[in-house]
């Protein structure tokens, strides 16, 4: 049995594969280059893999005899879920270990993006406070404010019970009513009441075929012009000069963004000259506690498909 991983991983997980043979690329940062991916897992058995990692219907059938994909994250938009299914090919994520640390991110990054947190925290490293102002880098309140959320899985509830210590007034959109938000004094309501009514809208829904490029200039027209969008789902939800647009023209106030239609994104990008969106580069569940505990989900499932065994984690569609 050969599991190969596709970034290098603490050598205190890799220790746990012992009794397998490992092949694991030496680089943190740096993706394992595709055709090198493609020609390592011809040899190995069980794939651990990153969001970066395209794993399309391609490479699933040029490598149809592993046994199983397993991906670092709880998203799988990186996947052809449904060919990897017709295949045979278990499917792996690790959920559920990174909800509180995410939601947290997204809570953070509303904040910070109201506060104009990041713009002043610049100003006074290149030496520009010069003074006390009434409206000096004057922000917007979170606190009592109506917070609309798209996508409400695990997360969007993590993200709403942060809310509640704010009072703030919390709608959701989903595909169905969730039976959990009750919990949370969350109201369901349509897709476009939800960006009529919100001071600032959160996605935090998986990619789907239905929901990419959802947020478009047809709805940032419908949006405040006080609100803010915050998006820590999938930069694909998005139509990126739609929402440039958007914040340029005045439609909506600002945008605070974890993820990206391209990722890492080019330094040419026009998102990074304008001083109302804040951008942080994908560290929704960057905690070492959350990422430790993802990682270990990922060598749990190794393991246990290696032993011929049900796997903790694995997507069923």
């Amino acid at each position: 049995m050969k599991i190969l991983i596709t970034r290098k991983l603490p050598e205190k997980f890799i220790n746990q594969l012992s009794d397998y043979k490992v092949d694991m690329y030496d680089s943190t940062l740096e993706p394992m280059p595709k055709d090198l991916l493609n020609k390592k897992a011809k040899q190995s058995d069980i794939v651990i893999t990153m969001l970066s990692d395209q794993i399309d219907e391609s490479f699933l059938k040029e490598n149809r005899h592993l046994k199983a994909i397993i991906n670092l994250a709880v998203g799988y938009d990186n996947i052809d879920i449904d060919c990897a299914h017709e295949l045979g090919i278990i499917v792996c994520n690790t959920p559920d270990v990174l909800t509180e640390t995410t939601a947290e991110l997204a809570f953070t990054l509303m904040l910070t993006t109201a506060r104009r947190v990041i713009e002043a925290s610049q100003m006074l490293h290149n030496g520009k406070w010069v003074g006390w102002s009434p409206y000096l880098l004057a922000g917007s309140d979170v606190h009592h404010k109506t917070v609309g959320i798209f996508g409400m899985g695990k997360i969007g509830l993590a993200f709403a019970r942060r809310c509640k210590g704010f009072e703030m007034n919390v709608l959701y959109h989903n595909r169905s009513k969730s039976k959990e938000a009750a919990s949370v004094n969350a109201t369901y309501v349509s897709f476009e009441e939800l960006l009529e009514k919100s001071d600032y809208i959160i996605c935090c829904a998986p990619l789907t075929e239905s929901t990419k490029g959802i947020f478009n200039q047809s709805a940032f027209k419908k949006m405040k012009k006080t609100a803010y969008f915050i998006n820590i789902g999938r930069g694909g939800h998005v139509v990126e000069h739609d929402l440039l647009h958007a914040i340029q023209d005045g439609d909506i106030l600002g945008a605070g963004l974890d993820v990206y239609q391209t990722e890492p994104i080019d330094m040419n990008h026009p998102f990074l000259n304008e001083p109302n969106i804040t951008m942080l580069p994908h560290i929704g569940s960057s905690t070492t506690e959350t990422r430790d505990a993802m990682i270990q989900v990922c060598i749990d499932n190794a393991l246990s498909i290696a032993r011929g065994k049900q796997p903790k984690t694995q997507i069923i569609i």
